[in-house]
């Protein structure tokens, strides 16, 4: 008699719903930038930039993709540089950065994910599974800065600085804050990047703005959005791909991911509703708006993210609320305070990140409920390490009885992003302008837009085959009368 063997189409240690969770996680985050971001923001921009901006997404996409599997993930979640031991500034410099080196190999791609993200329990996929869903998160931060900088950055400079910013500022950031890194070790916690992607490209992108000068006047004044259609759609794929963006990050299939795509929905809700009673009841149009109902949205979305988790449905609703409150005020009266008021950010990405993302981090510290437990069950050892039975996983803030400490692990870690990354893209950018020369597009070229650096438009005229089919490119003798045809 034969013996019947069964034969398993996994290794041991992987579970099918965490892995299947986990690329359906990354792939909404994924959906956020392409083509979320891309149709949003290619609805905003004026129609002669249009396909710059939807460009530039799609290559911000792809260069990042490159760095992550060649250096960059490692750098953000693999072994620090640094030896063991030491205390103080050592015990920083020693925990600031993963080594970088590459995860192209079978062995590093099928092998089970390890990670300094991981303090309690193992990872039940690959080392692919969770590269990739952190890949989607790096790869947006750069898309939602360019909102600061279209108009004007010349698309070679784009093309240098997305790969140099990931590399220096964003993997080290992650590290810190993720990946086991210095920040992490003190107690600070970031959900899903309130601190690591909001926080830090609102501040990049406003110093990138300061660098690179305004845009045309003419812009300025006439930056019309060219499809509002297309702009809902965008933001519509931004707040449903958010459940896999704070939904994905429990890493795990369990009750805090259902927990956290909830909660995030709810502060979104509120947050939209607060910034369009405030745009009815305080405005100069006293109306409600598409744009203004966009702001909140997005605003309710990052300030969620550093908590979603972490927070009970009351702390979502709180959360939503002050940060789509305070940011309208800051929209509305800081932009006329300097440096605000000097600075073309042409999105605002400054308010509705930068801020957004800075207030979520800190309200974690009044907010954070311990019943809302991340790994596990409560008032169980669910799981454990080395032999003995661990606390399931949660975090304790002021209004719960956790005192100050939370507050102020808080605080040190958005002081380190808001200085690092300020410094550090101020550096590249001046890296960036004297290899590529410059860092703008020359006036007569922003005149133009699309036309004049892809020789595409959004709406393209009926000569656009004849272009294509290899007949003679644009006539920049055409420009005057273009630009004032848009």
């Amino acid at each position: 008699m034969i013996a019947t063997i069964a034969y398993s189409p996994y290794p041991s240690w992987l579970n099918p719903g965490d892995n299947t969770w986990q690329l359906v996680s990354a792939t909404l985050v994924g959906l956020m930038s392409l083509p979320g971001l891309v149709v949003l923001y290619g609805g905003i921009v004026q129609k002669k930039w249009a396909i710059n901006t939807m460009l530039m997404a799609f290559t911000g996409f792809s260069l990042v993709l490159i760095v992550w599997v060649l250096w960059g993930y490692n750098m953000g979640f693999g072994n620090p540089v640094g030896s063991a031991g030491g205390s103080g500034i050592m015990h920083f410099f020693r925990d600031m950065v993963g080594m970088p080196h590459p995860i192209t190999s079978h062995y590093a791609e099928q092998n089970q994910a390890v990670s300094g993200a991981q303090t309690l329990i193992p990872f039940h996929y690959p080392t692919a599974t969770l590269a990739y869903f952190q890949f989607v998160f790096a790869a947006i931060t750069p898309l939602l800065f360019l909102g600061s900088v279209i108009g004007r950055i010349k698309f070679k400079a784009w093309l240098l600085l997305v790969p140099l910013w990931c590399t220096f500022i964003y993997c080290v950031d992650a590290f810190l804050l993720w990946g086991g890194g210095y920040f992490a070790s003190e107690g600070a916690v970031d959900y899903s990047g309130g601190y690591v992607i909001h926080l830090s490209a609102g501040v990049s992108g406003f110093v990138a703005a300061w660098v690179l000068g305004p845009r045309l006047k003419r812009d300025r004044e006439h930056g019309v959005p060219n499809n509002l259609f297309m702009a809902a759609l965008g933001a519509g794929i931004l707040w449903l791909g958010w459940n896999g963006f704070n939904g994905g990050d429990t890493f795990y299939a369990g009750t805090d991911a259902a927990a956290a795509v909830l909660n995030t929905n709810v502060a979104t809700a509120t947050a939209l509703l607060t910034w369009l009673i405030m745009d009815m009841g305080f405005s100069k149009q006293k109306k409600p708006t598409l744009l203004g109902a966009i702001n909140g949205m997005i605003c309710g979305l990052v300030a969620i993210t550093p908590s979603a988790g972490w927070v009970d449905g009351y702390g979502a609703i709180i959360v939503g609320f002050v940060a789509s409150f305070v940011v309208w005020f800051a929209w509305n009266f800081l932009s006329k305070v300097r440096p605000f008021s000097k600075v073309d950010d042409a999105l605002g990405v400054i308010y509705t990140h930068g801020i957004a993302g800075l207030l979520g981090g800190l309200m974690v510290g009044f907010l954070a409920d311990p019943g809302m437990i991340e790994y596990g069950a409560s008032g169980t050892a669910s799981f454990a390490t080395g032999g003995g039975g661990v606390t399931p996983f949660s975090v304790n803030g002021l209004f719960y009885g956790g005192g100050f400490h939370q507050l102020w692990e808080q605080f040190r870690a958005a002081v380190w992003i808001i200085l690092f990354s300020a410094i550090g893209t101020f550096i590249l950018l001046q890296i960036v302008k004297f290899v590529c020369r410059g860092l703008r597009e020359p006036d007569e070229v922003l005149l133009i837009g699309d036309l004049a650096i892809h020789d595409e438009e959004v709406n393209p005229r009926e000569t656009f085959a004849e272009r294509i089919g290899g007949m003679g490119s644009y006539d920049m003798g055409d420009d005057a009368e273009m630009a004032e045809r848009r």
